[in-house]
């Protein structure tokens, strides 16, 4: 975007303040300072360079510092606080020397090495209302954060604080509790969390890369359907291919009990895949096995990982895992490898959610399905690419996009429909073409046949908030966030929609400020649309000017059709044009 005349940025800020400052000074002036002095270079120095932190403001008794992302920020506040915890108890109280935290994610503006703005006031006045020695964040925070982090929060409501133009939704960090150490078991949810790994490929032939790719991708689409357990979405756990992870901190950051993780190598017709399934909390191997197959009894290898994954965990969790995987249908997806190949190469270029990338994708979908007409969900996904196109003002002809968009749904389903995506396919149709209770019914339809379905359950949430349900698509949409914590931008650019919906603007603006390879009008109309609503004209003006620069001739009438802005309530669908015009964009 063309550079304004106050330098602005996306920013994790963590605000920390003595608490009774005054009194221990009044009490020990030196004794304080010298202690200050030795909390700031043994505790909080460490934990700010450990997490990449800078301070950046400096108080005799507190600092604000800033952090790349609110995973590090909470994460060294919480450390910073346990660790003060375990200081503190060895000393008498009238020595005792603790912190109250607040953690804000929002827009701040710069000045040299300092930061200014709503973004830091947020982080200040939240931690006014911590608990002594606890840790505040927003709602913000607590939306980006996820289940990175093994942590609970206790949601504290909307707070009205000091010169904030708006109430705060508050979430208090738990630093205590059966979450601060391992769990058995049998203290745990009665719903089991499982994560997979990336098959690692052992070939000296890096085109295999996809092969293992393949493998992966279909143990989790088997594992996804059974209702009683919860699937950590591909997505994110592909955030780890390639890298050396430690099970338990690939455990924390998931949010996931469970790590399976394993290794293919493929010569000519034999392939040899090891598998190994690991209690992430305690590092205890469940069970390891290793398959030594000819390349056509692959898929039996897949179903056999999956069940003995499906019964290690029926052992702790109760028999019903194992009596629905004896009772489950017959397989849905491919059985052909190189239709699955090409299935996940078009994937990843789905996800890169550009123009181009959405027409290789296209073509690789419809590879997919030549080679296996039976391949719902290669269908259900070239659907995708052509309502794509029409509701992101890629096609020349978006009602001829729309019927290919249909044609492909419907084939999906046809070919397969125990597969969930081809109704989700279906809905997104519906939704698009103003059918709005087929919509959210083939939406349900796709959530019961697939429940751990992230991506799924991230686009529910935005058709509710298309229907007039903000506040439940936005729950919907948190929740899709939290099954995929590693999720790919286009969940921030929907969220961030969403967020205008509900009427919680800096909300939006600080989650479509934060994307960092999307470059979309859709994304820009509602960052521009939110800068208005808050009578921040001059920024607002700034994105329309980038967005006539994405699209010259775009206006408020093109860009809100029903293809493009499906609000089912007119009163909606003028809340946005409304704040489009306020921010210059022509009618």
């Amino acid at each position: 975007m063309t550079e304004g005349r106050v330098q602005r940025r996306l920013a994790a800020i963590l605000a920390a303040d003595v608490v009774g400052y005054t009194r221990l000074m009044g009490s020990d002036e030196a004794g304080t300072l010298a202690d200050l002095k030795e909390i700031r270079a043994h505790l909080i120095d460490p934990n700010m360079a450990e997490h990449q932190g800078r301070i950046f403001k400096t108080t005799g008794d507190g600092i604000l510092a800033e952090f790349p992302s609110v995973v590090n920020a909470v994460a060294c506040a919480v450390a910073m606080q346990r660790a003060m915890s375990g200081r503190s108890a060895k000393l008498s109280e009238d020595r005792r020397i603790q912190f109250r935290v607040g953690i804000n994610l929002g827009d701040v503006i710069v000045e040299d090495d300092d930061l200014l703005g709503d973004g830091v006031n947020v982080a200040t006045r939240l931690e006014g209302i911590a608990p002594v020695g606890g840790v505040m964040v927003s709602g913000t925070v607590r939306d980006h954060l996820g289940n990175r982090l093994e942590l609970q929060f206790d949601d504290i409501g909307e707070q009205i604080l000091k010169n904030i133009e708006r109430p705060v939704r508050a979430y208090a960090v738990r630093l205590d509790g059966p979450e601060a150490a391992p769990t058995s078991p049998a203290s745990l949810a009665d719903k089991p969390s499982i994560a997979l790994l990336p098959f690692v490929n052992m070939s000296d032939d890096r085109q295999q890369d996809y092969f293992a790719d393949g493998i992966t991708e279909n143990v989790i689409t088997g594992l996804s359907r059974f209702r009683d357990l919860s699937v950590i979405a591909s997505n994110s756990t592909f955030a780890y291919k390639g890298k050396a992870t430690k099970i338990q901190d690939a455990s924390r950051e998931l949010g996931a009990r469970y790590i399976l993780e394993g290794s293919v190598q493929r010569s000519k017709d034999r392939v040899r895949i090891t598998a190994q399934l690991i209690d992430g909390k305690t590092g205890r191997h469940l069970w390891a096995e290793r398959y030594d197959r000819g390349i056509e009894d692959i898929f039996a290898v897949q179903d056999d990982v999956t069940e003995r994954i499906i019964g290690s965990l029926a052992t702790a969790y109760g028999g019903r895992l194992l009596k629905a995987w004896q009772e489950r249908p017959e397989v849905a997806g491919t059985r052909n490898f190189e239709a699955l190949d090409y299935f996940v190469r078009g994937m990843e270029s789905l996800n890169r959610y550009t123009k181009q990338d959405n027409l290789r994708a296209r073509e690789l979908f419809e590879k997919a399905g030549e080679l296996d007409p039976k391949f719902g969900k290669a269908f259900a996904k070239l659907a995708w690419t052509h309502m794509i196109d029409a509701s992101d003002g890629w096609s020349a002809n978006p009602e001829a996009s729309l019927a290919c968009g249909l044609k492909y749904a419907n084939l999906a389903i046809e070919r397969d429909d125990a597969e969930a995506w081809g109704h989700y396919a279906l809905a997104g149709h519906c939704l698009f073409c103003g059918q709005y209770e087929r919509a959210i019914v083939e939406y349900q339809r796709a959530l019961e046949l697939n429940p751990n379905d992230a991506d799924v359950l991230l686009d529910y949430g935005s058709c509710l908030s298309y229907c007039g349900r903000a506040q439940e698509g936005l729950e919907t949409a948190q929740k899709a966030m939290r099954l995929n914590p590693h999720y790919p931008e286009w969940y921030i650019l929907q969220i961030g929609q969403i967020y205008y919906d509900v009427r919680r603007y800096r909300e939006a603006i600080a989650a479509l400020e934060g994307l960092r390879t999307l470059d979309t009008v859709y994304q820009h109309l509602y960052l521009a649309a939110s800068y208005a609503a808050l009578g921040r004209e001059d920024e607002a003006q700034q994105v329309i000017e980038h967005i006539l620069q994405l699209e010259p001739r775009a206006t408020i009438t093109m860009r809100t059709t029903s293809d493009m802005a499906p609000y089912k309530n007119s009163g909606d669908l003028e809340h946005l044009r409304e704040n489009l015009r306020k921010a210059g964009l022509r009618e």
